[in-house]
């Protein structure tokens, strides 16, 4: 099938993946070998324990809903909200904060349920 749809995804909480405030699930994930593999679906934090995530993959995101405090290992930090995409290289480590929730559409280069 060239065209596969899914309704609705964006307002369906992602399953819990820690602490008791981040959420993340894999939408579709392309048609080909496991090394070149594209996943995408969405992400969501809550208010409270930041996640600190490392990258074992490049990925691209933007902002939905909400708010999210990103910060790096070197310290720098943004303030991100809806229209707001950024790109994670390989081997970077983010903490993810969140002052109520933030809602964000992913495409990373991993194999489906990798994250």
């Amino acid at each position: 099938m060239p065209m596969t749809f899914k309704k609705g995804a964006s307002s369906e909480k992602p399953p819990h993946i820690a602490n008791n405030n981040a959420f993340l699930g894999d939408c579709f994930t392309s048609d080909t070998d496991k090394e070149h593999q594209i996943t995408s679906g969405f992400y969501r934090q809550e208010a409270g324990t930041p996640l600190v995530y490392t990258y074992d993959y490049d990925e691209m995101k933007i902002i939905l809903e909400g708010n999210f405090t990103m910060k790096d290992e070197t310290g720098y930090e943004v303030t991100a909200g809806p229209g707001d995409t950024f790109y994670f290289k390989k081997g970077c480590t983010i903490t993810f904060s969140s002052t109520d929730y933030g809602l964000a559409f992913f495409v990373g280069l991993r194999p489906k349920g990798t994250a």
